[in-house]
């Protein structure tokens, strides 16, 4: 009994010395455990703090896959905040340029909401506005430096219209709008330009188109009186050869005076925005036949024919007839002029829809399609556009007196086959 009891005794000073080993060989893989742990937690605090520069340095094999996997997702934390900061860094850059493109402007630009408070604006709208910091205008209501022509203009809603910028009054100046879209909120680009140049230009050129055309109307007025005294025998007897002559004189005089006409015409439509009308009742038949053989001496040295042809019943219209005959003698004599040909023109009156037609029609070299749609251009060139005289001013208006009229003009072109304007009228 005592022997077995020794057994026992020594069995347990074993397992107490087995636990005791084991113990300590445990306690110090939980103290290297313990130490990595730091060393991880000291390198995730670094990075949460922006230091991207911490590695964890530990040679034990056991740690070394979880070591490398850490050190890579730093490095490439690192590299990914190096591509931020050179794609922040560029686009500051282009947010400079841009901002400076935007200010050397010479229109103002502002951005507004949808309650018109200013949001933003360049250094030229706080010029004109009379402000002298920017933040000092944010906020504010555009309305409380400008005002619009038209009451009932809506700020979000301009398209070159003209405004009154209170704190510049001599200036004119135009305003434009645009809504910003792809954003949430309502945002408007309201531009301003200052036309004030322009606008002086413009005035100037209109009282040297008036002065000039009435100074030279006087003395074209005066050669034709003097003519028409020579053609009366007023000094005396004159030949045959003097008369030809003479009447040539008086044909080119009539067209020099025809064309300063237009001239002065445009004018008026420029100055006061339209043509006055005085309209009456106008038999188109009789009418354009009267106004095509006026115009019949105008080709007899040049082998052309000019056709009348009316419509089948009476046409009428109500209208100006002074306005009309400059429109229909402006197409006949294009097509006289630029025909190019010896073929006829024809003169026909019609019906189309509610509408009276004229038609001139020519069998010439015709109008290429990329110019048809210039062709009632205001001064359109005529030096080398074929079918255009004068000044390049006679289209332009036949268009703008038709248009008076509430009608309109279209033209048709085959090029070397036939050529058809047409002047559509309100019967």
């Amino acid at each position: 009994m005592e022997s077995y009891l020794n057994i026992i005794n020594i069995a347990v000073i074993l397992v107490f010395l087995s636990l005791f080993f084991i113990t300590r060989k445990t306690n110090k893989r939980w103290s290297k455990i313990n130490d990595y742990l730091g060393k991880v937690t000291t390198t995730v605090d670094s990075i949460r703090y922006g230091d991207l520069s911490k590695k964890i340095n530990t040679d034990h094999p056991t740690y070394q896959n979880v070591t490398h996997s850490i050190n890579r997702m730093v490095e490439t934390l690192n590299d990914r905040e190096r591509m931020i900061a050179e794609y922040q860094s560029e686009l500051m850059n282009q947010n400079r340029l841009l901002e400076s493109v935007i200010n050397s402007l010479s229109d103002g630009i502002l951005i507004i909401n949808d309650k018109f408070e200013i949001l933003r604006a360049t250094p030229k709208i706080l010029k004109w506005f009379g402000v002298r910091k920017g933040h000092d205008i944010v906020g504010k209501n555009i309305f409380d430096y400008i005002q619009l022509s038209d009451d009932n203009a809506k700020a979000n809603e301009l398209d070159n219209d003209e405004v009154f910028i209170k704190h510049t009054p001599t200036n004119n100046f135009i305003i434009s709008s645009q809504p910003l879209v792809h954003i949430e909120k309502k945002r408007y680009v309201i531009i301003i330009k200052d036309v004030t140049v322009e606008k002086e230009i413009e005035t100037l050129k209109t009282d040297f188109a008036a002065t000039l055309t009435h100074d030279l109307k006087v003395p074209i007025i005066a050669a034709a009186n003097m003519i028409d005294l020579f053609l009366n025998k007023k000094f005396g007897e004159i030949s045959d050869k003097q008369e030809f002559a003479l009447k040539n004189m008086k044909s080119s005089n009539n067209e020099l005076l025809e064309l300063v006409q237009v001239l002065l015409e445009t004018y008026k439509i420029d100055d006061k925005g339209g043509i006055e009308l005085y309209k009456e009742y106008i038999d188109l038949n009789s009418f354009t036949q009267e106004v095509v053989e006026d115009m019949i001496p105008l080709t007899k040295d040049l082998s052309i024919k000019l056709n009348f042809i009316p419509a089948d019943k009476k046409v009428s219209i109500n209208g100006d007839k002074m306005q009309l005959q400059r429109v229909i003698k402006n197409l006949v004599s294009n097509a006289i002029n630029h025909s190019n040909t010896h073929k006829d023109i024809d003169v026909k009156i019609g019906e189309e829809k509610g509408f009276a037609t004229i038609s001139v029609i020519d069998y010439g070299q015709g109008i290429p399609k990329d110019e048809i749609k210039m062709i009632f251009n205001k001064y359109y060139s005529a030096a080398k556009k074929l079918r255009k005289v004068g000044t390049g001013l006679g289209l332009y208006l036949s268009q703008q007196i038709t248009e008076a009229h509430g009608g309109e003009i279209t033209v048709e072109s085959e090029e070397n086959v036939r050529t058809e304007f047409c002047v559509k009228l309100p019967m």
